[in-house]
């Protein structure tokens, strides 16, 4: 069948740095011509270029304020365009909702001045396992404006306001551990990145776990579209997402956006350990080395556990992690 990404098995000499490289085995996703050859303007078609863990006592009563609402989001917008128009929920530390910004403004690190380290937004980080309890990591585009070429978990992304089903979950969902807001924000990323359906990996059996407070410079920042004054960089409330699909995960029909993401891969846990030693040369992103270092392999230990129970749910603490 016609597919307007192609994806190629291969041994790629990924850059890693300025002057090392890595050779890994991976699935490659590179965009069709037609893609390749689209303007790079924000009116074209698609190119893409200390640990401390706050326990929080009874969940805080929400803020009431007038958020600007997203219009309806498009996913066939270019990345100037997500950065410009996606409205990201700012949280205080308690992970209170008291505001929206732009994605753009909200990843800003200007030095000396009003954000030196972003502002505090919801974010999520999905990790799904097939039925060999392999882990899918993707490699993002190099294209992309924030932390380009790194590797991380399956899929990661923000919640956004004005969306439908609605993304924002109040303290009654977080206390539950329902957070479907959170689920319904990775349904939505797991389509566009990864072309997955919602009926391979229903809301239903997405697992929420916990909460990780984090913040992270880009410390590469090689693109010349930094923010003048400063860089990208990330400050996220982090909604961790565990699911596994019943199948082998070459079997999950996939339909991976090369815009979004340059590979793909499936590991085992000591695989993915080989991948995460130094001297690999891989890049990774800050969110997913912090969880790798710290909860990872424990939960993976014990994944049905972790998936069909509560024993690693924490509604009420926040993992600071700065």
């Amino acid at each position: 069948p016609t597919s307007m990404r192609a994806a190629a098995r291969v041994v790629r000499r990924i850059t890693t740095s300025r002057d090392a490289h890595a050779t890994v085995t991976c699935t490659t996703h590179t965009p069709s011509t037609s893609f390749a050859s689209s303007s790079s303007s924000s009116s074209s078609s698609r190119t893409r270029g200390t640990r401390s863990a706050t326990a929080l006592p009874s969940p805080p009563r929400q803020r009431t304020r007038t958020m600007s609402a997203s219009t309806t989001w498009d996913a066939t917008q270019t990345q100037e365009d997500f950065m410009r128009n996606d409205r990201v929920i700012l949280v205080d530390a308690q992970d209170v909702v008291i505001g929206d910004a732009s994605k753009k403004d909200a990843h800003k690190f200007l030095d000396g001045g009003a954000t030196p380290t972003g502002t505090l937004h919801r974010a999520f980080s999905v990790f799904i396992f097939d039925a060999d309890d392999r882990l899918l990591l993707q490699q993002r585009a190099a294209s992309k404006i924030t932390f380009p070429s790194v590797w991380t978990n399956t899929c990661c992304s923000h919640q956004l306001t004005g969306q439908e089903p609605g993304e924002i979950d109040s303290p009654s969902a977080i206390a539950s551990g329902s957070c479907r807001g959170a689920k319904s924000a990775a349904v939505r990323k797991l389509k566009h990145e990864l072309g997955i359906d919602e009926s391979d990996v229903p809301i239903d059996s997405i697992k929420f776990l916990t909460r990780l407070h984090y913040c992270a410079k880009d410390e590469f920042a090689e693109h010349e579209n930094q923010p003048v004054g400063g860089t990208w960089g990330e400050h996220e409330m982090d909604y961790i997402l565990f699911v596994k699909v019943p199948r082998v995960g070459e079997t999950l029909p996939m339909d991976v956006n090369a815009d979004e993401i340059d590979a793909t891969k499936w590991v085992s846990a000591s695989e993915l350990k080989s991948m995460m030693d130094p001297t690999s040369g891989l890049r990774w992103s800050p969110w997913f080395r912090i969880i790798a270092e710290r909860f990872l392999y424990e939960w993976w230990g014990d994944l049905d556990a972790a998936l069909t129970t509560d024993k690693y749910v924490d509604v009420g603490t926040i993992h600071k992690v700065m």
